[in-house]
């Protein structure tokens, strides 16, 4: 029942990546069995604890496992050939590990380097052949996490990525044409609390996407969706403003018909490749049109025009987030910005 519940891509993703776990971690046994190695088990777990990380993750991480087995080799010949119980001097072996890991950054090298740390502590040979043979378990297996981590299906997450940006351009749409039509008729024909916090849900998710598609990608350019997705999440906020801000007013200004139709206006420019310059200076003409108009005479009538303000700032702070991320494109990003081409 709980596989059922999980997400057909997620279940995919999950089953191809246990599948290299398991391929990774038997091949490394098999290797360190052929070249005669102690302990060749090991290497399986080591190519293990090295897969589950993402492609930049691995590189790291293999490259901390191998500077680190040196100090991992001189702490343990230091402290076990000096100490004759096993317990005491595995003891002081980790914690001397563990405070030397998080010091310098290494922590996630903790596990691998106390699993050797057990190999020398069964043996206690410090001879270069040993040690050569500890050295090669690593080497093993983070030779396999780094091969099999580079095969990882950049293409479909990528066109998953950009399906998930037509869908929330999609939402933004809807939601924007619902409150515009509120505007008018005060009243809705869906739940847009409903819609935003389900909107905000999935960008977390699509986000969450964009930052794994950066990890497993050696491309130039990947911070772009992470970029793009949080850029919708600061407008979906804005949205929430503009909605309760709207649900406020009692009876609606006649200068509500303007917002209304600009709204309305804006819907098909709430997409990716649109630069909102146009917008905002059509939104900055409205202001200026709205300080023309008579003073409000009632209380009741004053209030429903300033929350009518409140509401344009927010479009303006809607829109400035769109231009923001625009401005802040680098010569890479912007060529991706005009060029991609979303069906692939």
């Amino acid at each position: 029942m709980l596989w059922t519940r999980v997400p057909k891509k997620q279940r995919k993703r999950l089953l191809i990546h246990a599948l290299k776990i398991a391929v990774g971690s038997s091949a490394a046994i098999y290797i360190a069995k052929a070249l005669n190695l102690q302990f060749e088990t090991s290497a399986g777990s080591i190519a293990l604890l090295t897969i589950v990380t993402t492609k930049w993750e691995t590189l790291r991480l293999s490259l901390s496992r191998v500077i680190t087995f040196l100090v991992t080799a001189v702490l343990a010949w230091i402290i076990f050939a000096n100490l004759s119980s096993e317990w005491a001097a595995y003891g002081i072996y980790i914690f001397l590990l563990v405070v030397l890991s998080e010091a310098l950054g290494w922590k996630p090298t903790i596990s691998v380097n106390a699993v050797i740390g057990t190999h020398f502590l069964s043996v206690r040979d410090f001879g270069i052949e040993f040690i050569l043979n500890e050295f090669l378990l690593v080497l093993i297996g983070i030779s396999i996490a780094i091969i099999l981590n580079l095969f990882t299906d950049n293409h479909s997450r990528k066109k998953s990525l950009i399906q998930n940006m037509r869908y929330t351009e999609g939402q933004l749409q809807m939601i924007l044409r619902e409150l515009g039509e509120y505007l008018l008729k005060m009243e809705m024909s869906r739940n847009v609390w409903d819609d935003l916090s389900g909107l905000e849900k999935k960008l977390h998710e699509f986000l969450q996407d964009a930052y794994e598609y950066q990890n497993n990608t050696f491309q130039s350019h990947p911070g772009y969706y992470i970029d793009y997705f949080e850029m919708r999440m600061q407008q979906c906020g804005i949205l929430h403003n503009l909605h309760y801000e709207m649900k406020k007013i009692r009876n609606m200004p006649k200068q509500a018909r303007i917002i209304s139709d600009y709204m309305l206006y804006l819907l098909n420019y709430v997409i990716e490749k649109n630069s909102p310059q146009e917008q905002i200076e059509k939104l900055e003409q409205i202001f200026e049109d709205m300080k023309k108009e008579p003073m409000p005479v009632t209380r009741e009538e004053f209030e429903s025009r300033a929350l009518l303000y409140h509401i344009l700032m927010d479009l303006e702070e809607f829109l400035m987030f769109k231009k923001r991320f625009v401005n802040a494109l680098d010569e890479k990003k912007l060529r991706l910005y005009w060029n991609m081409d979303a069906g692939k």
